[in-house]
């Protein structure tokens, strides 16, 4: 099993990081968590397009962690030669966001189907949402979604990817909580989004300061990994973004909690199980 950060930025464009985007793959399979700015683009210097994606899941529809579904969407269906539905899952609302994402690609699905003699019919997109515990399995993939918590957002969903005696977690935007240890007991792979609170504490700006209640900082990140038995802890999605070269003090928040693989991550980081 393959975990690759397609984009590991946060809300704060950065000419390096793209949105957050996170992709576990199981031989052909391809799981997207996510689809932050710039997916595609990380995609295809992965090698693969969205006519290749297994399916997506969202952890919540805050706009950074979805800004490119619209793009997934047009490109799968003017890419693939022939129907090729998307399958989204997420929490609750996910299926009102997606017929609103339609409802604004209407005039460009209009113009394609005027230009394009093969193309008949719009886009199709397949939204399922999920309660806490749902589990999903296919061709010995088991999925398992719970509920974390990242309020005043809600509904929110972490998920756990089993497959080949592995085990993956995704944990999306959350501070430590039942659904979030749930995800990461014994996980071989741990990614986990982070701020830096002693940073963002001294921004000006209110709004920068509101986001130290709902995101994990990197010390409980690695006191999540330690209580939880994680082998390896990534850390992603980072506000502020580490400057080159300073990586290792991120990870020094979270060694002084967890004993266990640290990863910093970059765009197109791999790592395998």
């Amino acid at each position: 099993m393959d975990v690759v950060i397609l984009g590991s930025g946060s809300p704060m464009p950065h000419p390096d990081r793209a949105g957050p985007a996170t992709l576990v793959q199981v031989g052909e399979r391809r799981y997207l968590f996510d689809c932050g700015r710039g997916v595609l683009m990380r995609a295809a210097a992965a090698g693969f397009g969205a006519q290749n994606i297994s399916a997506l899941f969202l952890t919540h529809m805050h706009s950074d962690h979805t800004t490119d579904f619209n793009d997934i969407i047009t490109t799968r269906w003017v890419m693939s030669p022939g129907p090729n539905p998307l399958r989204v899952f997420g929490p609750g609302g996910v299926g009102g966001f997606t017929e609103r994402t339609l409802a604004a690609l209407e005039t460009d699905i209009g113009y394609r189907i005027a230009h394009h003699e093969d193309l008949t019919e719009g886009p199709r997109v397949v939204p399922q949402e999920l309660e806490p515990g749902a589990v999903l399995e296919e061709d010995g993939v088991r999925i398992l979604a719970m509920a974390t918590d990242h309020s005043p957002v809600h509904p929110t969903l972490g998920f756990r990817i089993e497959a080949e005696g592995k085990a993956v977690a995704i944990a999306g935007d959350t501070v430590p909580c039942d659904g979030l240890d749930a995800i990461c007991r014994d996980a071989d792979i741990y990614v986990q989004t982070v701020i830096r609170s002693d940073l963002i504490g001294q921004a000006p700006s209110p709004r920068m300061r509101d986001v130290i209640d709902y995101h994990s900082d990197v010390a409980q990140a690695g006191a999540t990994a330690s209580r939880c038995n994680v082998g390896h802890l990534v850390l992603n999605h980072f506000v502020p973004p580490p400057p080159p070269g300073r990586e290792e003090e991120w990870a020094a928040d979270a060694r002084a909690c967890f004993d266990g693989q640290i990863t910093v991550s970059s765009d197109l980081l791999k790592i395998s199980c």
